[in-house]
């Protein structure tokens, strides 16, 4: 048995896990979906959100298991899940990038989304400085991070997503080959995603290698559309 602990990405919580749960718990392993302060249930407000809360988060999440743990990081939580790596590398025994964002040391969000020019994220933003977030216009939810998910999903999403705090997304990761580094990493890529292009997902995993590179010809959000076959995935690296 293992322990999968799932890192949601930007605007989302916990509840985006709601399908991948119940299959990985139906296979044995236990599961603990995350809401990250300032999203999910959090009462935090985002302009008090930093990147060291967040990682913060994870690491005593990390430390309440005795044995090493599954990370998986989707999107945004791919910050979350190096960052966790470079302090708690003993308590990892794979990462898994869910489409997500694998940066270098002192790389940051928002400095590896505005490379990203086939991405159809950034139309859609505004950027709140004075509160701390950002927002993403709902009618292009479906088209930018849902394009193949049931309607049902869609319809949760809107209701759920929130503001993004926004420090976070422009601090700068502070990683080193000897502590992140030797944390075994695999990377899910999703061939029709709209919001991290192809391009920059494949752009990143070739300059941070992975042991495994797997393909899923999905949108943004395999959780949804395929979680089958997401789960069937997680599963083979457990």
């Amino acid at each position: 048995m293992s322990t999968f602990v799932l890192v949601h990405g930007s605007w989302h919580g916990a509840w985006c896990w709601y399908k991948v749960i119940p299959l990985l718990e139906a296979a044995g392993h236990r599961v603990v979906a995350l809401d990250l302060p300032g999203l999910g249930t959090s009462k935090i407000t985002p302009a008090q959100v930093t990147l060291d809360m967040w990682i913060d988060h994870v690491c005593d999440e990390l430390d309440r298991h005795a044995q090493p743990v599954v990370l998986v990081g989707h999107s945004r939580g791919g910050l979350l899940i190096s960052g966790a790596a470079e302090r708690r590398p003993d308590k990892i025994s794979r990462l898994i990038y869910l489409t997500a964002f694998l940066l270098p040391d002192g790389g940051t969000m928002l400095g590896a989304a505005a490379e990203d020019g086939d991405s159809k994220a950034g139309d859609f933003l505004e950027v709140n400085e004075a509160e701390g977030f950002i927002t993403f216009d709902n009618r292009e939810l479906q088209h930018v991070f849902y394009a193949q998910c049931d309607e049902q999903d869609v319809a949760l999403a809107r209701l759920c997503i929130q503001p993004e705090p926004l420090a976070p997304l422009a601090t700068p990761l502070q990683l080193s080959d000897e502590h992140f580094g030797r944390v075994p990493r695999v990377y899910i890529e999703c061939l029709q995603d709209r919001a991290i292009s192809p391009a920059k997902q494949k752009a990143m995993y070739s300059e941070l290698p992975c042991e495994a590179v797997i393909s899923m010809d999905t949108d943004h959000s395999p959780f949804f559309s395929a979680t089958p076959a997401l789960v069937g995935h997680l599963l083979e690296w457990a």
